[in-house]
């Protein structure tokens, strides 16, 4: 490998924990970079120190903020009876993006893996129930990935749900098996949304 300082070295090394990316890719990124002016990399480094600050959690439904609250819990034109429980608040963009779902998120913040140590006491399980029971909840949507661990936590959260009294729906398997919602085109996820089914 060719000789580079030991400060780019570092860089190449914070570039490659992105998902996807390996040294040849990282090094782009890098070289991209050098070439910025410094006014634009002071910004970008400005944000970057920023970022943990100014995007935090909704205390509610567990998606991303900025500020009191959060844009789905805030907002007065949604259907506050509908529940779509989702593994990470990234998962909301592509549903929001077919401009047919109008109800309510709540983030359990993963999915259950034994082998990685997350177990239901690490999920969001508790905060969901006192949601559906203060909310009074009437429908509620299981949007999880089609994985084995989205499989497993999907079944976890229908017992709980069947024993609270709530029926659940969960996205049409028109979803490839073992795709993540990130790269589902919109069409499919909507025809998905449109034919959830009792599970």
């Amino acid at each position: 490998m060719a000789k580079y300082p030991a400060h780019l070295l570092t860089l190449l090394a914070f570039l490659k924990k992105f998902p996807g990316v390996g040294t040849k890719t990282a090094e782009r990124f890098a070289f991209q970079l050098l070439g910025w002016p410094e006014s634009e990399l002071k910004k970008f480094s400005l944000l970057l120190s920023e970022l943990k600050q100014k995007i935090t959690y909704c205390e509610e439904c567990g998606c991303f903020a900025e500020g009191q609250g959060c844009f789905y819990c805030s907002n007065g034109q949604r259907d506050k009876k509908t529940l779509c429980i989702i593994a990470s608040p990234k998962d909301v963009f592509p549903i929001e993006d077919m401009k047919s779902y109008i109800g309510l998120y709540h983030v359990l913040d993963g999915l259950l893996s034994p082998l990685d140590g997350k177990n239901p006491e690490n999920l969001r399980v508790g905060e969901l129930k006192h949601r559906i029971e203060s909310l009074q909840i009437q429908e509620v949507i299981i949007a999880l990935d089609s994985t084995l661990e989205g499989d497993t936590t999907a079944l976890y959260l229908k017992e709980e749900l069947k024993k609270w009294g709530i029926n659940a729906t969960r996205l049409a398997f028109g979803l490839p098996m073992g795709s993540s919602l990130d790269f589902v085109d919109g069409g499919t996820l909507l025809r998905a949304f449109a034919g959830r089914q009792t599970f």
